[in-house]
């Protein structure tokens, strides 16, 4: 074999294994927990999936998380999946699973109070009553007056016996503008407790 033909042998040789190696790198596993190349992701497909999820969480809890689980493959990133998936183990009381999808979602929707206020439900369901706490605290630093977390702070703190100088206020909160009728009497209720 001459110079020339080992240089072109060679030459094949190193394309063939560049070509290889891309072809390797291009052929990952995709999976709701596979970090997605950035043109890989597609937030309006998984934002499409999760609000199709929103409507049959109630009814049709496995559908709902099939397409959660469809909305995380395409973006990993997108915190409302995390968010629900969340809250369909919370409903299952798959505490730890609905605990770590409600951090996804915390770290992922920095200024929303719902994923830190399901983590405080999760969290007072486990037994984790001063992390419950702070949980709620933290949704209420990133929303103040979210009327949600207020209700669940003042239900917390009276169930524990944790009241603080807070626990009024939160209570004349929740009587005038709690989100059914039930929440506001059940504020009245507390608050004509603590007068006798």
């Amino acid at each position: 074999m001459n110079n020339d033909t080992q240089a072109i042998l060679g030459g094949a040789l190193v394309l063939m294994l560049a070509l290889l190696s891309i072809g390797c790198a291009g052929s990952r596993t995709v999976g709701p927990y596979t970090a997605p190349r950035e043109a890989m992701r597609n937030p309006l497909e998984a934002q499409r999936f999760t609000q199709q999820a929103a409507d049959l969480m109630e009814g049709e809890p496995d559908r709902a998380e099939e397409l959660l689980r469809q909305a995380l493959t395409l973006d990993l990133y997108h915190g409302p999946a995390h968010n629900n998936l969340g809250v369909l183990h919370l409903m299952r009381g798959e505490l730890y699973e609905a605990a770590n999808e409600f951090e996804w979602a915390r770290k992922l929707m920095p200024g929303h109070p719902d994923p830190r206020l399901n983590l405080a439900l999760t969290l007072e369901r486990a037994g984790r009553i001063d992390e419950a706490l702070a949980a709620c605290d933290s949704a209420l630093e990133v929303y103040p007056g979210h009327i949600a977390t207020t209700q669940a702070l003042a239900r917390l703190q009276l169930r524990h016996r944790r009241t603080d100088d807070r626990t009024r206020g939160l209570l004349e909160e929740i009587a005038m503008r709690g989100e059914t009728a039930a929440w506001r009497e059940w504020a009245r209720y507390r608050l004509a407790l603590d007068r006798e």
